[in-house]
């Protein structure tokens, strides 16, 4: 029997037919659904007669959910078509094919119409028609036997997975935004379930799996065939949702045609943007797998999340915080955490495992306080952080940045608890796109090999450190960001151009003014309190009274800031200093160490003069990878650096000696 490539080869071929009135990155527009339709028509050949029976002996009966769920269970499937049309039908009526076509699609159960409106196929049948290709089109996919007595559902989900790949690779430029690389799922597949064996060998098991971000649903597709190859007696149902109309029905396909659903309804994949419409409300999962789209804004998003936040709080999904609006990626993580099963045994309940890619930027983005922060916080504290790795650049279809895999979790193995494992693979990969392509794909231009993989899965297990691991406690990542305080330091001095400007405000301050002029005179006081305690004596002999907006302007008006002037005091001669907001400065403070003692070593020896408002003090935590794995390359010897400077200049001057003649 033919291998699941043999097929995917031979419908990869009838894409030729599409070249001119399509562009290569569109092929997948017309490929999938008609890989799609060509398999549920070869499904539902034995039953089609028996379907069209019932179908008239109810129609008049029943309508909508209930006649599909009769005709389903008469197709022996979750979907039927009760149209008296088949590929072969098509054949036949070469000059209306566009309508029987549509015509055919029609007689779909719901779930399969849904699928074919939001591939928009209907678009493509009349470009196609219009462009004298659609019959051609048709004619070589009736000619493909995806009957399952030839190609069993496994394989069919192999096929259908080979040619999502290769349409997405097609299309490079906007395949990041829905397809995840096979190389890089592989790697989070083989970490979400490394410690998982026992657990997945008891006969009977039954795993739940979600990725709020689906995409094409390669992610999923991936999980399975982990669990194929490793735990065939396993189950595990997978469930998605996508907001993208293309993606979604592509993802809903592959389910469909697997049949790997939990309940026969062939609704695990669904239609919905995750932050504002979760589609699995209330619902928890053993397993989450996610690339969420990297640093895209949730402008559109705002108000119903915001409100989710202020008004749910830790109830909903959002209450750790709310990263700035530019960036939505530690909402997705947020999420899926509030979906995480409980711990708890005796109730079979183990527990969840995470894994989710990430750019940089929720790794250290954000201060201490800041909605980023909080959510690391959070995240950190509460002990669930498991390991981050660090990818190669250029792995993705559509961008070259660096990119990182966070594996979060609830049930942390004894020996990991309390400990974040960090491990740089970023120099592990291989030119090329992928195994089986060597030229760049996209921004993709390195893969990970399978010996890659499974040396980033051994540098995992082991937990030890190395030159690639580090391990390093929850604390270590976490700071107090403490404010630092200086005086305001002010020198008074009365001007004629300053007298102008206050009385332009306070005419009717134009005596008192006068009076302390005389009495103050000129010269500058280097002392603020020392000045003010004569002004207030001067306005005591007057019997005048001004308010605390005027005593504020007076001082803006008549002071300028001086370093060498005295400290301006609050509160009378034994209280503290006013602070200077211009001289505030922060410090971070590592977790682990005492901040009095840091503040005196680290602070006072350069401003003695400074102290700590610790009302303020705000906890922080971020990672910064480079910290923790810089190498130190000792610059050049200066001889050397010489001596290539001397050849070069040799070899300008034999240029130009050759030039002048």
């Amino acid at each position: 029997m033919p291998d699941h490539t043999y097929f995917a080869n031979l419908i990869w071929q009838i894409a030729d037919l599409l070249r001119g009135p399509y562009r290569p990155p569109q092929y997948e527009r017309v490929m999938l659904p008609m890989t799609v339709l060509r398999r549920f028509d070869c499904v539902l050949a034995p039953t089609k007669a028996n379907v069209l029976a019932e179908y008239e002996r109810l129609k008049d009966r029943f309508t909508g959910d209930a006649l599909d769920a009769r005709l389903n269970r008469v197709a022996g499937q979750r979907f039927h078509n009760h149209s008296p049309l088949d590929f072969e039908q098509l054949k036949k009526d070469p000059d209306h094919i566009a309508q029987h076509l549509v015509s055919y699609i029609q007689g779909f159960s719901a779930n399969v119409r849904r699928i074919f409106e939001y591939f928009e196929f209907e678009t493509e049948i009349e470009k196609m028609r219009e462009a004298n290709i659609l019959y051609l089109v048709v004619s070589q996919f009736a000619n493909v036997d995806l009957h399952p007595d030839r190609v069993p559902n496994a394989q069919m989900g192999l096929i259908f997975e080979n040619l999502i790949r290769r349409f997405n690779e097609l299309a490079n430029e906007t395949a990041g935004d829905h397809f995840t690389p096979r190389d890089v799922i592989r790697l989070m597949v083989g970490i979400l379930f490394i410690n998982d064996d026992a657990l997945l060998a008891t006969p009977g098991t039954v795993r739940k799996l979600l990725d709020p971000a689906c995409g094409t649903g390669g992610m999923l597709a991936e999980a399975q065939n982990y669990l194929r190859e490793h735990h065939p007696q396993a189950r595990l149902y997978v469930y998605g949702q996508d907001y993208n109309k293309r993606a979604f029905a592509t993802a809903a396909s592959d389910m469909l045609i697997k049949q790997v659903d939990h309940n026969g309804s062939g609704d695990n994949i669904r239609f919905g943007d995750t932050l504002t419409d979760d589609q699995f409300p209330s619902e928890t999962f053993d397993y989450f797998l996610t690339n969420p789209p990297f640093g895209v804004d949730w402008k559109k998003q705002q108000k119903v999340i915001e409100r989710e936040h202020e008004e749910l709080g830790f109830a909903g999904r959002f209450g750790a915080g709310l990263p700035r609006v530019n960036d939505g990626a530690l909402l997705f993580l947020q999420h899926m955490i509030s979906k995480f099963e409980p711990v708890a045994p005796e109730k079979h309940k183990h527990g969840s495992r995470l894994a989710i890619v990430f750019s940089g930027s929720p790794l250290f983005t954000g201060g201490a306080g800041s909605g980023e922060s909080n959510i690391r916080k959070w995240i950190i504290e509460h002990d669930w952080l498991e390991t981050i790795i660090a990818l190669p650049e250029q792995m993705f279809y559509n961008t070259g940045i660096g990119t990182y895999i966070w594996i979060v979790t609830n049930r942390k193995e004894a020996r990991r608890k309390g400990k974040i494992q960090l491990i740089d693979a970023r120099d592990l990969w291989t030119p090329g796109g992928s195994e089986d392509s060597k030229r760049s794909l996209g921004d993709k231009r390195r893969h990970l090999s399978a010996a890659q993989i499974a040396e980033i899965v051994r540098l995992y297990g082991r937990f030890e450190e190395n030159e690639r691991s580090k391990i390093f406690d929850n604390a270590d990542f976490g700071y107090t960001r403490v404010t630092v305080e200086r005086p305001l330091r002010l020198t008074y001095r009365m001007t004629t151009e300053a007298k102008m400007r206050f009385l332009d405000a306070y005419p009717h301050l134009v005596d008192d003014i006068q009076a302390i002029d005389e009495v103050l005179g000129r010269d500058p006081i280097p002392d603020w309190n020392a000045a003010w305690e004569r002004i207030q004596d001067v306005l005591h002999e007057r019997r005048s009274r001004w308010k605390q907006a005027e005593q504020k302007r007076f001082r803006d008006v008549f002071t300028e800031k001086d370093p060498n002037a005295a400290p301006v005091r609050t509160g009378g001669r034994n209280a503290g200093f006013e602070p200077d907001p211009d001289l505030r400065d922060f410090e971070n403070v590592p977790l682990k160490e005492d901040i009095a003692a840091y503040f005196e070593r680290e602070v006072l020896p350069h401003v003695p003069d400074a102290w700590m408002d610790r009302s303020k003090d705000r906890v922080g935590y971020e990672i910064n990878f480079n910290r923790y794995f810089y190498k130190y390359t000792p610059p050049r010897p200066l001889e050397a650096i010489d001596a290539e400077l001397k050849q070069v200049e040799e070899e300008i001057l034999r240029l130009l000696r050759e030039v002048m003649g």
